[in-house]
Parts: structure tokens; sequence; C-alpha cells
């Protein structure tokens, strides 16, 4: 070890090994005016941005269902998303893919 990093090891462990004072006087606990604008700033932004959320959530629709869905009901006849096609199937249930159950 050089003789810098030894001094910085030795400083850091007094640094560190020191006992904790007991903080007193008549400056202990009181805060700056810098503090309490900041902390008002923060909580004034924090309302804004509650106001603006609430105000957009009020814009949106009750429901994202569509108003007139025959149109998407129409692209929707006879198609069913989650079959694969095997041969076997498709010689056996022909009569039953063109005859689609709609749950009302």
């Amino acid at each position: 070890m050089n003789a810098l990093s030894a001094e910085l090891v030795i400083g850091t462990t007094q640094l560190l090994a020191q006992s904790p004072s007991n903080p007193s006087g008549p400056e202990f606990g009181k805060s700056s005016p810098v503090g309490l604008v900041v902390v008002l700033a923060l909580f004034i932004g924090v309302i804004l941005l509650v106001v603006s959320m609430n105000r957009q959530l009020k814009k949106l629709p009750e429901t994202f269902e569509p108003e007139h869905p025959e149109a998407d009901q129409q692209l929707d006849e006879g198609t069913d998303r989650g079959a694969i096609a095997t041969p076997e199937t498709d010689a056996g249930d022909a009569s039953a893919e063109k005859t689609p159950k709609h749950d009302s």
C-alpha cells in the first residue's frame, strides 16, 4: 500500500469509528424556509396531477364495447379462433362447422 491509500483508509476508519454525538443547540431540529417551499411545491404538483388525471378519466366512455357490433359479428361468423384444423376433424365435422353457436 502506498502512503496515500494508507491515509485514506486511516481517515475513513477514524470517521466511521466516531461515536455519534447527541445533537443539541439552538439550530437542532429547525428546517430552513427553502425546505418548506420545496415540500409545498411538491404537494401542489401532486394535486395538479390528480386533478388532471381525473379530467382525463372523465373523458373516457363507460365501456369500450361498440354500440353497434353487427358489422364485427358479420366478420366473426363461422370462425373458431381456438381450433386447429386436422385432417380427421375436417372430414367428420364439416356439418358442425357450418352452424355456429351463439350465446345470448
